[in-house]
């Protein structure tokens, strides 16, 4: 499946200039040969955008989800995003935005046909101004079935924690997509521990990040779609960038036919990790 991968932070509090990206930037993937889309973690909003983050939060079902459906419909690509997940309302004045439900980090897949294929909430919150904003979730591994690949879905910090990933291994996900908010100094991420995490769990990781300076934090880029043999099939650079690369499920099996690590595991040795 080609898969494209938007680097891109959009534009910071403003939902609706961030579906025209989104369209934009599915439109350019269809013309590409793409079958899915994958953008950053919290596209649809931004980031950093603090207090904000009750207001514009929407549920899975909500009026930009809907939005995102219509445009995988009229491009036939499937779309993966970030966006803040409101659990039991849509939008609400701030003052009123904490009294229903909980508010949460999610990425949600839908299909060419508009379909919600998946919905899944970030386990593993980075720092105080997630634990402050957001609630973790408590489901670790949520897939769907996309062109012949079963797609896993993961946000940033969750793809650091080793047992996150094997556990994805183990349920036999092909594609983590891991929209993410990667911040220097610790584009080594990136750089290194992604290729291993898709290495050592025999799969492709599409790594997708936002870029630039967004209030208190700078985003580093260099999204990657790394593959089972840790070599990197698409790599972006550090501005905005739309990029490519194949998640191909026969290299993929052939290579999970000559990789051992999951062969070899001795479970009964780890039980002390839990």
């Amino acid at each position: 499946m080609r898969t494209a991968l938007l680097q891109s932070s959009g534009q910071l509090g403003s939902v609706a200039e961030n579906l025209k990206g989104l369209d934009d930037a599915a439109g350019r993937a269809a013309a590409a040969g793409a079958g899915l889309l994958v953008a950053p973690e919290l596209f649809l909003t931004g980031y950093a955008i603090g207090d904000d983050i009750p207001r514009l939060a929407e549920p899975a079902d909500g009026p930009s989800a809907a939005a995102i459906a219509e445009i995988a419909v009229r491009h036939g690509v499937a779309v993966a995003y970030g966006y803040p997940e409101r659990d039991g309302g849509g939008h609400l004045p701030l003052e009123r935005s904490r009294e229903r439900g909980k508010v949460f980090n999610a990425v949600q897949l839908i299909g060419p046909d508009g379909a919600r294929l998946a919905n899944y909430r970030k386990t593993h919150l980075f720092g105080c101004f997630e634990r402050d904003h957001f609630t973790p979730g408590e489901q670790a591994v949520v897939q769907a079935e996309l062109g012949g690949l079963r797609i896993g879905l993961m946000i940033c910090y969750d793809v650091e924690f080793p047992e996150n990933v094997r556990a994805h291994a183990l349920a036999g996900t092909d594609l983590l997509l891991v929209p993410t908010a990667q911040m220097h100094p610790f584009q080594f991420v990136a750089d290194s521990v992604v290729p291993v995490r898709a290495f050592e769990n025999q799969m492709y990781v599409a790594y997708v990040n936002r870029v630039g300076k967004e209030g208190e934090f700078e985003f580093v880029g260099l999204s990657t779609l790394a593959g089972p043999d840790g070599v990197a099939r698409a790599r972006a650079g550090r501005d905005e960038q739309l990029v490519f690369g194949d998640a191909d499920p026969e290299f993929l099996a052939a290579s999970r036919e000559n990789n051992p690590y999951l062969r070899d595991r001795r479970p009964g040795l780890y039980a002390s990790l839990i």
